[in-house]
């Protein structure tokens, strides 16, 4: 499959477009390692000249650091030329004692406080907009509300609908990390999207046992992220973390083994994870997190290989 990182495709049924290939903003809040500001700069507008006009932000990312940096890289921008998704599930709030460590280098100290209810996602949206220095959003998702199901369905949803209908979001959305409770949000909730991250890889294909079916079968649009679960699919010897952990060696042999696979049919192993999330007819968008114009570059670039079908069928069965 070869893809432009600009072609346009329609996001759920209220006719949000997004762009085949998003870039993920929280390596510019400063994930596991500081970015500057002109990096950060540079690294949104690389993904401008690539076509790129989805940008996936949150508060959590930089403790609202990426929010800051990515307003203010789009301000000379058209408004209307590009889809923003930030989220809401965490507040930022002073710490009332020793602040908690953090995956973001150089955070503000803010402490990311869980915030479900329908006036803690009312504040979230305002700050969040402060922050981008914007009057509205376009997607707004529901973040990791893993131990917070039911607040989520009885607060920030219904909140977000509200926003949705009032104008001042355009799509409600929910970013997890696993397939399980996104599949029941789905059936539940009058969602346009959902934000799947690190289900659906080489690695680790759950998200294709009901998820992306259901989301087919609703309308439901599907944006991936995680797709080089956490830097093992970009080189299993330099990037040994998975989903944001030390690899098992288990799986650092099976990452091993794809890219040996791509090798033999002269692919790069991102190449290959780029383009096989992007292949389900679900998916919508692919977000994948950059930190430096050169990645943004690479990736754009990985997404427009030509892979065999050959190199299919061998990775199907690793």
């Amino acid at each position: 499959m070869i893809t432009s990182a600009g072609e346009q495709r329609q996001l759920g049924p209220r006719g949000v477009q997004v762009t085949r290939i998003g870039l993920g903003c929280a390596p510019i809040g400063n994930l596991f390692a500081a970015v500057s500001d002109t990096d950060a700069a540079a690294t949104v507008d690389a993904a401008w000249d690539e076509g790129i006009r989805l940008f996936d932000t949150a508060p959590l990312y930089g403790h609202g650091l990426s929010e800051l940096r990515l307003g203010r890289a789009l301000a000379h921008h058209d408004r209307d030329s590009y889809t923003l998704s930030t989220k809401v599930g965490r507040l930022l709030r002073p710490p009332t004692d020793t602040a908690p460590s953090t995956m973001f280098v150089g955070a503000p100290s803010l402490v990311p406080t869980p915030a479900f209810s329908r006036d803690d996602v009312m504040r979230s949206i305002e700050e969040s907009l402060e922050r981008l220095s914007l009057d509205r959003l376009d997607i707004v998702h529901v973040h990791d509300p893993d131990d917070h199901e039911s607040e989520a369905l009885d607060g920030a949803f219904p909140a977000l609908i509200e926003l949705r209908e009032a104008g001042v979001i355009r799509a409600v959305g929910c970013g997890m990390n696993q397939a399980e409770m996104l599949d029941r949000f789905v059936e539940r909730v009058d969602l346009d999207c959902v934000l799947l991250a690190g289900r659906y890889t080489l690695l680790d294909r759950r998200g294709a046992d009901l998820l992306l079916p259901r989301c087919l079968e609703r309308g439901v649009g599907v944006i991936v992220g995680g797709v080089f679960n956490s830097g093992l699919l970009i080189d299993p010897d330099l990037h040994q973390t998975y989903d944001y952990a030390p690899a098992r060696p288990d799986v650092v042999k099976r990452a091993r083994s794809m890219r040996a696979a791509c090798e033999r049919h002269g692919v790069g192993l991102a190449a290959a994870a780029i383009q096989f999330a992007l292949n389900h007819p679900a998916v919508c968008s692919v977000v994948i997190g950059a930190r430096s114009a050169a990645e943004v570059h690479a990736d754009v670039g990985d997404a427009q290989v030509t892979i065999p079908r050959a190199l299919w069928d061998e990775l199907e069965g690793l």
